[in-house]
């Protein structure tokens, strides 16, 4: 399956029915949520350590069978003018690999400020210092899900 970089195209290629996996991609962790099958609410899953790609990518698949998942949303991290930057690449370069390993379609949604985001909400429900750095990475994989999910609610009236 083709990396499909418009939500319009990403939104045509997914099946009709099916949850989908946000996924908020670090250097050293990737943060997973997943959403329910109506693909209305975002939930932070897990973060995955990462290693090597081969396996990080196994862990990815496992969730994605285990779960029935119909598409994957990475979070693209543009920088703050909407530019792309070497993040962007290594993130692009991570869906064409996710890619050739599924058949199933891979889109991208701005991730500005989901950490931040993340970070606030964690801070707002009094999170100690140590339990938000074991879960950020998967809450901001949850705010990068649910905006595309509420963007694709929008697209369907």
């Amino acid at each position: 399956m083709a990396v499909l970089a418009l939500t319009e195209d990403f939104v045509a290629a997914l099946p009709r029915d099916g949850a989908l996996v946000g996924l908020d991609l670090g250097e050293k962790t990737l943060g997973v949520a997943v959403s329910d099958l109506r693909r209305s609410v975002a939930t932070p899953l897990e973060t995955i350590r990462r290693t090597k790609f081969t396996q990080d990518a196994a862990r990815l698949l496992d969730i994605v069978r285990a779960r029935g998942i119909a598409g994957l949303i990475l979070g693209l991290p543009l920088n703050m003018d909407g530019t792309e930057g070497p993040r962007c690449q290594s993130t692009r370069a991570f869906a064409r690999n996710m890619a050739g390993l599924t058949d199933l379609p891979i889109g991208f949604w701005d991730e500005r400020l989901s950490t931040v985001a993340a970070e606030r909400a964690l801070l707002d429900f009094d999170t100690s210092r140590a339990k938000r750095a074991q879960v950020i990475d998967h809450v901001a994989a949850g705010f990068i899900l649910q905006g595309f999910l509420d963007r694709l609610a929008v697209m369907r009236r």
